[in-house]
């Protein structure tokens, strides 16, 4: 059940992998107890730092375990949508990522009503147009909704009000 997997991660003390170590179980049970009609899971493979290349191999050698926990985190937040942001420089984790998309639904593992629970999960992959600040989460999430990538007055915070003004999840691919 979500409830016990928000527990597990609190217990666990699972902490986000971008610079503020943000407890992840928080940012899922907040989403999920937030009102809305939508909700998202955002993955930010905006690798921007120089020299940093673990987010583009997980997405190149192991993209199945990145879109399997998108589908577990909105399953615990109660999202339907998965956002892959993915820099632009990498078009080998694009189309990497986007196949592995494919084989998902092919598998019944995305989707409408996965395996008749219910529940929904569809992917949008965007290849970001390289904006540094776009490592910060609701830049990243302007940027995503078309309007320029900055940084937006927290509160309200993403998982209340997030893309589309709607709760969201954002994490980076670690």
């Amino acid at each position: 059940a979500p409830a016990d997997v928000v527990a597990d991660g609190t217990r666990s003390g699972l902490r986000g992998r971008g610079g503020a170590g943000f407890p992840t179980a928080f940012k899922l049970e907040a989403c999920r107890n937030a009102a809305g009609t939508t909700k998202f899971i955002v993955c930010n493979a905006d690798e921007g730092d120089p020299g940093a290349f673990s987010d583009r191999y997980i997405m190149e050698h192991r993209p199945h375990s990145l879109l399997m926990g998108m589908i577990l985190a909105g399953y615990v937040a109660g999202a339907s949508w998965g956002v892959v942001y993915i820099r632009g420089e990498y078009p080998e984790s694009i189309v990497r990522i986007r196949a592995a998309v494919e084989e998902l639904q092919g598998a019944g593992l995305s989707g409408k009503d996965i395996f008749g629970s219910r529940f929904s999960f569809e992917f949008k992959v965007i290849a970001a147009q390289g904006a540094y600040i776009c490592g910060e989460e609701t830049a990243l999430l302007s940027s995503i909704e078309g309007q320029r990538p900055e940084v937006r007055v927290r509160p309200p915070y993403p998982a209340v009000q997030g893309l589309f003004n709607q709760p969201t999840v954002v994490s980076n691919v670690e």
